[in-house]
C-alpha cells in the first residue's frame, strides 16, 4: 500500500465523508477515495466541503491544500498537530530568537539550496548544455555567503544566484516559446514563469505536509521571517528541494515536449496553465517525489518525499543539540 498517497482534484463538485471513506461527486458521477494511506489532498476546482469532512480529515491526519482558478496556492487545512512537542517548540522558538543561531540555520539552508542549484546546472553541463558561465558566476557568489552577517544579506546573494540560475534555463531548453526573460510571480508574465510559480506552490504544500509528520512547528522558520505569514518553515525547507525536484521536472517536461505553448492561455495579462498542463505537471512532480535514491549512510533507498521529512528530522536534532545540521545535497 502507498502510505504517501496524494489525491489531486481538478474538477468542481462536492467532497464529503461517506461512512469511513471519502466521496467526490459532481454531474459526471461519483468517485470513492479510500482514506487509508492518503497523505494530502490538493483541490484545484471549486469544491464544496462541510465540517463533517474536516473533522474526518483531522481524525485521519490528512492535510488539504487549496488553489484558485489561476493555480495560485490559497491556503491549507492543517489539522491539529498530533506530534506536537512542547520541548521542540520551545527550542525552535529559542533558536529563532537567538540571532546567531537563526543566522546559522539560514546560512546552512542557503548553502544547501545553492549547492543543489549547481547540481542541476552541472547535470545539464554534462549533457552538452552551455551553462558553464552560470556555474562559475554562482560559485563566486556562493563564496560570499561566508562574508555576510545578516539574513537580508544572505537573501540578497540568494536572489542574485537565482537570477543567474534562471538565466541558464534558456540554454537548457533552447525553446523560444519558453524564454525566461525575467522572474515574474504574480502575475507570471510568460509560460516558464507560470510553470515555476505553480511548481513552487506544490513544493511548499508538500513540505508543509512532511513537517506535519514531525515535532517541528511550521510557523517558525529561520531563513524566512516568522511574522503574519501562517507558515514559514516549509518555505525554508523548500529552498533546498525546489531545484532538484521542481526545476528538474519543469525542464524535463519542456525538453521532452510534454508541455507546449498549447497548454497555456492568457487572461487579463495573466498567463494561466490549462487543466491538461496542470495535470501533466502534478503527475510528473508526484512521480518525482516517489523516485527512490541510495544514500551513503543508509542501507536502503528512500524516496524524495522521505528525504524532505528526513531534512526536517535533521533540523529537529540540530535544535535539540544532538547533531550538526548538514542540508541534503544532490550527488548526481
Amino acid at each position: 500500500m502507498n502510505l504517501n498517497k496524494t489525491v489531486w482534484i481538478f474538477k468542481s463538485g462536492d467532497l464529503i465523508r461517506s461512512d469511513n471513506t471519502l466521496l467526490f461527486q459532481n454531474d459526471e458521477g461519483k468517485k470513492y477515495l479510500p482514506v487509508e494511506g492518503i497523505n494530502e489532498i490538493f483541490l484545484f476546482g471549486e469544491v464544496t466541503l462541510n465540517t463533517k469532512l474536516l473533522n474526518f480529515l483531522s481524525e485521519k491526519h490528512i492535510i488539504m491544500h487549496t488553489f484558485n482558478y489561476y493555480g495560485y496556492y490559497t491556503g491549507s487545512y492543517y489539522p491539529r498537530e498530533f506530534l506536537s512537542s512542547g520541548e521542540m517548540i520551545i527550542d525552535q522558538a529559542k533558536a529563532y530568537m537567538d540571532q546567531g543561531q537563526r543566522f546559522d540555520v539560514a546560512y546552512r539552508i542557503e548553502m544547501g539550496a545553492s549547492d543543489n542549484i549547481l547540481s542541476v546546472l552541472k547535470y545539464y553541463l554534462s549533457r552538452g548544455k552551455q551553462v558553464g558561465n552560470q556555474i562559475e558566476e554562482i560559485k563566486n557568489l556562493q563564496r560570499r555567503f561566508s562574508e555576510v552577517k545578516t539574513i537580508p544579506e544572505l537573501m540578497g546573494i540568494e536572489g542574485r544566484i537565482r537570477d543567474i540560475y534562471y538565466s541558464a534555463f534558456d540554454h537548457i531548453t533552447e525553446n523560444e516559446d519558453f524564454k525566461f526573460e525575467i522572474r515574474s510571480k504574480r502575475p507570471p508574465l510568460n509560460f516558464l514563469n507560470s510553470m515555476i510559480s505553480f511548481g513552487n506552490s506544490i513544493m511548499y504544500s508538500v513540505c508543509l505536509a512532511e513537517i506535519y509528520k514531525t515535532h517541528l512547528d511550521p510557523r517558525i522558520g529561520f531563513l524566512h521571517e516568522s511574522n503574519f505569514r501562517r507558515f514559514s518553515l516549509n518555505l525554508d525547507v523548500s529552498e533546498i528541494f525546489k531545484p532538484i525536484i521542481i526545476d528538474r521536472v519543469i525542464l524535463s517536461l519542456i525538453n521532452e515536449k510534454m508541455i507546449t505553448n498549447k497548454d497555456f492561455e492568457s487572461e487579463g495579462g495573466i498567463i494561466i496553465i490549462k487543466e491538461k498542463g496542470k495535470k501533466t505537471m502534478v503527475e510528473a512532480i508526484d512521480n518525482k517525489l516517489s523516485v527512490t535514491i541510495k544514500l551513503k549512510k543508509i542501507d536502503h533507498k528512500v524516496s524524495y518525499r522521505t528525504l524532505i521529512r528526513m531534512e526536517c528530522y535533521k533540523i529537529e536534532k540540530y535544535l535539540l543539540g544532538e547533531t550538526d545540521y548538514v542540508p541534503f545535497r544532490s550527488m548526481w
